[in-house]
């Protein structure tokens, strides 16, 4: 099992930044990809951003291409995304996940682990 607990949402106003963590506990070693993932409220959860754990590989939606950047602290197991410009429309609850095995970024499916969100305001 791993454990995933996200930190550091917030308010903050268009064009601010934040930057939310990830700290995962358990059994790290199993860890193949790490991701972020967001739920606007009336929207499905999508895909923001994936990192492999142990590797280079990273991927982001196009939506936030550009203005956010996904990272990781394997000393510490803690995964990061910075997020700078923000739009209102990056208003969301976001989600860590992880997985054990390789497959699509974006498949939610396929993640194994979730932490329990963290909520990211931008007002107008």
């Amino acid at each position: 099992q791993v454990q995933l607990v996200e930190s550091g949402g917030g308010s903050v106003p268009t064009g601010g930044s934040l930057k939310l963590s990830c700290a995962a506990s358990g059994r790290t070693s199993d860890v193949y990809v790490m991701g972020w993932f967001r739920q606007a409220p009336g929207k499905e959860r999508e895909f923001v951003a994936g990192i492999i754990w142990i590797g280079r590989s990273i991927n982001y939606a196009d939506s936030v291409k550009g203005r956010f950047t996904i990272s990781r602290d394997n000393a510490i197991n803690t995964l990061y995304l910075r997020m700078d410009s923000l739009k209102p429309e990056d208003t969301a609850v976001y989600y860590c996940a992880a997985r054990t095995s390789g497959g699509q970024w974006n498949s939610q499916s396929q993640y194994d682990y979730w932490g329990q969100g963290t909520q990211v305001t931008v007002s107008s």
